[in-house]
């Protein structure tokens, strides 16, 4: 049974040379002044440029250490550039997913690429996903869960979302953050809270905004096991009951929607998966790793393996059944 991998990052070489050129226009710099190459941003944070971020061999042999056949391919959501003026951001999308499908093509066997869209110009954004699909067959696309505070709900990325739609590709929503958010400075819960909060935010929003029940046949997978809405679902589904707000745009209930999504595996707790697995069924979990990122899964198979009570056909569709529904593929 092979493994397969629907949350792996890479920064390519295309958008790594594109910011050494013109870092200003890039708002980040490459550092190489010190052992370990770093990418180092305007707003002020600093991540090591690890070599399976550019280099197939590394991601690889990553893969291999951490049991994987095959990997999905998104960018590092810092490489958003949703903050970028429109061409800097169409030019950066642009350079990113050649240099996705490249590494795809050096490892075809192992490797499928996921594209990334500049956000920001809702046109541009649903020409880079059809040049996507056109070009190297993509079956899926990552987007933040907002952009720069504008909901995926939003009307501006309606015709996004129907295209993604219609061209049958699966949206994988990843959220991400540019400096600091009032509250989480500390400690590094921007990451810790923030994003598992902004995936619930998102969520909602397409719940009750009724855009679900508009695009019945749209694919969403959830970074972080759907961040904290499986948790606080009984919560939605009872606002949404209870109060005339949440139904006015969507008579569904939200423990309906919630079933419509999928979800990664990356809870870092195998009960929590469990009480997914429950919830929505183990066709609507995949196998993630957040690869090389430190929050990541080093052993996402021992924690699949680790799930309680988990039963060989729900391990069938955590570790590929699901993935290769999404991505269209026969095992």
């Amino acid at each position: 049974m092979p493994t397969v991998d629907l949350h792996n990052h890479v920064i390519p070489q295309t958008i790594v040379d594109a910011i050494a050129a013109t870092p200003e226009r890039f708002t980040a710099r490459i550092d190489r002044s010190g052992p370990i190459t770093k990418i180092i941003h305007d707003q002020g944070y600093a991540y090591p440029l690890f070599p399976e971020f550019v280099d197939v061999a590394a991601k690889i042999e990553s893969m291999d250490r951490r049991k994987i056949d095959i990997a999905v391919l998104s960018t590092a959501p810092t490489m958003y550039f949703y903050w970028a003026d429109p061409a800097t951001a169409a030019d950066a999308a642009r350079l990113i997913n050649d240099g996705i499908a490249a590494m795809v093509a050096q490892r075809p066997d192992r490797l499928r690429g996921m594209g990334t869209l500049p956000m920001q110009d809702p046109a541009a954004a649903v020409r880079e996903l059809e040049r996507c699909v056109d070009l190297y067959d993509f079956r899926a696309i990552e987007i933040g869960t907002s952009v720069e505070g504008v909901q995926l709900s939003d009307e501006r990325y309606r015709p996004l979302l129907r295209r993604a739609e219609e061209l049958g590709v699966f949206i994988f929503a990843h959220p991400y953050f540019v400096g600091d958010k009032c509250g989480l400075e500390p400690y590094y819960m921007t990451n810790l809270v923030g994003n598992p909060l902004e995936t619930t935010t998102m969520v909602a929003h397409l719940a009750f905004s009724g855009r679900l029940d508009e695009m019945k046949d749209l694919k969403i997978l959830l970074a972080h096991g759907g961040g904290f809405m499986p948790y606080q679902i009984g919560r939605l589904t009872h606002g949404h009951a209870v109060r005339p707000e949440p139904k006015a745009k969507s008579p569904t209930s939200p423990l309906v929607h919630a079933k419509r999504f999928y979800y990664d595996t990356i809870t870092h707790y195998p009960p929590a998966l469990r009480y997914l697995i429950d919830m929505v069924g183990a066709d609507h979990i995949a196998i993630g790793t957040d690869a090389p990122f430190d929050m990541g899964l080093e052993h996402p198979v021992d924690v699949v393996d680790a799930i309680p009570g988990i039963t060989a056909a729900e391990r069938h569709q955590l570790c590929c059944g699901t993935a290769f529904k999404l991505l269209r593929e026969k095992p």
